[in-house]
């Protein structure tokens, strides 16, 4: 079953009325843990007509996640694209570099559940993915319910602005 992409507002010229005519934009970056499931998802991604940006690696040499994390949160937040995927060996470490970018909200999901948890409950927008730890069918179905499902606002926004305000608190 092909899942609905679900159109989030990222953009910022009023001169657009109707963004839903927009395709989606997916930007990704991974280290040479996760480069050959990148690939993968780039492609997958594109003969869906999604847009997809490959901020790198493009090869197997060794190179250090933080810097790939960090360059797909601030693309996001730079409005370069509407979601981000950020894939190393574990997703784990990817994740903590993207989250240093003020204004990104990235999840490591190992499924479909946490993938649409982390869309409907943390306006999530970069996924983070293991090439070690989730099947290549079980990634893809996981990104396609992140892409699908929209935030659900109510409770949850008011949750969401308290993680957004940490970043103004000091300890």
């Amino acid at each position: 079953m092909r899942a609905e992409f679900t159109r989030v507002s990222w953009v910022n010229d009023p001169s657009v009325q109707d963004s839903s005519e927009l395709p989606i934009r997916v930007v990704l970056g991974s280290d040479h843990g996760g480069l050959s499931l990148k690939n993968e998802l780039a492609q997958y991604l594109t003969s869906q007509a999604i847009v997809v940006t490959d901020l790198g690696t493009h090869t197997a040499d060794s190179v250090d996640y933080p810097e790939f994390g960090a360059a797909v949160g601030r693309a996001v937040v730079a409005g370069d694209a509407e979601f981000g995927v950020a894939v190393c060996g574990s997703g784990l470490g990817i994740c903590i570099a993207a989250n240093k970018i003020d204004g990104v909200r990235a999840v490591t999901i190992h499924d479909v559940t946490s993938a649409r948890l982390s869309r409907a409950h943390n306006d999530a927008n970069v996924i983070c993915l293991g090439e070690r730890l989730i099947g290549r069918e079980v990634a893809k179905e996981a990104l396609d319910v992140f892409l699908a499902t929209a935030f659900e606002g109510g409770r949850h926004a008011n949750r969401v602005h308290s993680l957004d305000a940490l970043l103004t608190q000091q300890m």
